[in-house]
């Protein structure tokens, strides 16, 4: 064999060495920003090893069930808060592999540009899930709108305000559907990662936002069982990393907000 099909073999062995030894890494995550910050960090993995396959989900439910079942390795949507109470009220034990980003939660309107201008008896959308419902109630109080009983946390809803001035109406709906009800409703608020995806502009068209200092950082999950893989360990570095930190500040403009 020649010294030039030699090094042609050796270069398909390579590749085909490289190919073999990839690791596959499944993560469910929504679609903005967590898909695309994954999809960012595919070809940084690849080049380490590892297979990265991103598949997006648009509920808050599913991106848990499909971890816990071993169906999916990670998990990429949600807050500590929203892990807890899925733990306790399922009775599984997902883990928290790493915090990455902030996204300040929202109040906006179609029907008003102030909520000075908020009428009595308005009807306000939040969302049904525990955690989520809890922070939106909190983020009015804050506003002056409404206030809850004393010792009152995230995992708040209606029931728990203990003073309502203006006779909000509250309705409680799934967090994907609210961008899609704005116009039926006075004031919804509404996840980032929804709001983003709707075409909503956190930083200019919110009425009210949670501040930088929010405590909800988005986490990567994962099992017991696999949250300190070799892999899995390559996917946290690489979310963390000094280019993301740049392209979340470049693509989101503060509407997403690095927590590294």
């Amino acid at each position: 064999m020649s010294f030039k099909k030699a090094l042609v073999a050796l270069a398909a062995a390579s590749v085909f060495s490289a190919a073999v030894s990839a690791e596959k890494l499944s993560v469910a995550a929504t679609p903005v920003p967590h898909a695309e910050l994954l999809e960012f960090v595919k070809p940084q993995l690849a080049e380490q090893g590892v297979e990265l396959d991103v598949k997006v989900f648009t509920d808050y439910i599913q991106p848990n069930v499909q971890v816990d079942q071993k169906r999916m390795d990670a998990n990429f949507f949600q807050h500590q808060p929203y892990l807890d109470e899925f733990n306790d009220g399922r009775g599984t034990s997902l883990v928290t592999v790493a915090g990455i980003h902030v996204e300040p939660f929202g109040a906006y309107s179609n029907k008003i540009k102030s909520l000075d201008d908020l009428k009595n008896g308005a009807t306000i959308a939040i969302p049904n899930d525990p955690t989520n419902g809890g922070r939106a109630l909190l983020l009015l109080q804050k506003a002056g709108l409404i206030t809850l009983k004393e010792g009152s946390k995230i995992t708040a809803t209606p029931r728990d305000i203990a003073d309502n001035p203006k006779k909000l109406d509250f309705k409680e709906l799934e967090a994907a559907t609210l961008p899609r009800i704005l116009g039926q409703v006075d004031v919804a608020l509404i996840n980032t990662n929804y709001a983003l995806e709707a075409g909503l502009n956190p930083s200019e068209d919110a009425l009210i936002i949670e501040g930088s200092e929010s405590p909800y950082v988005n986490i990567l999950v994962a099992r017991p069982d696999n949250k300190d893989s070799d892999a899995m360990q390559k996917l946290a570095n690489a979310l963390k990393s000094d280019a993301v930190r740049e392209f979340i500040k470049e693509k989101y403009e503060g509407a997403v907000v690095p927590a590294f």
